[in-house]
């Protein structure tokens, strides 16, 4: 998944579904984030347009310091706390040590940038 910061979900929609031709299948608000998302399918690749609610908000904080744009890359795993566990292992500095609740039905964990080559890089899982 690719995750996307914008200033305004509608106007990114808009976009995404009249000029590329994309469906938006699902919008959804996470409250403890500070977020507001939307999801394209693009093959077996999700894109997910993040507006912030807040001006507190860590997508609000992004845009500020670097514009709109990607914000991080996520992928999937079959068990979250194992791949932490395994990450963490192997030196990558966690952001998240205990999974949170995400957009879209999946628990989710970032790893540090400064550990990844300065990509914000989220790990989920979809919950059975």
């Amino acid at each position: 998944m690719i995750g996307i910061a914008v200033k305004s979900l509608k106007e990114a929609i808009s976009y995404y579904e009249d000029i590329l031709g994309l469906k938006c299948y699902a919008v959804e608000e996470v409250r403890d984030q500070k977020v507001k998302t939307a999801f394209f399918k693009v093959g077996q690749t999700k894109i997910e347009l993040l507006e912030s609610t807040a001006d507190d908000g860590s997508i609000a904080k992004f845009i500020y310091k670097h514009g709109e744009g990607i914000h991080h890359l996520a992928f999937a795993t079959n068990n979250i706390e194992a791949g932490l566990k395994e990450v963490s292992g192997k030196g990558i500095r966690l952001i998240d040590r205990i999974p949170r609740k995400g957009a879209d039905g999946l628990d989710i964990a970032f790893l540090h940038p400064k550990s990844t080559f300065g990509v914000l890089t989220e790990l989920c899982e979809k919950k059975k």
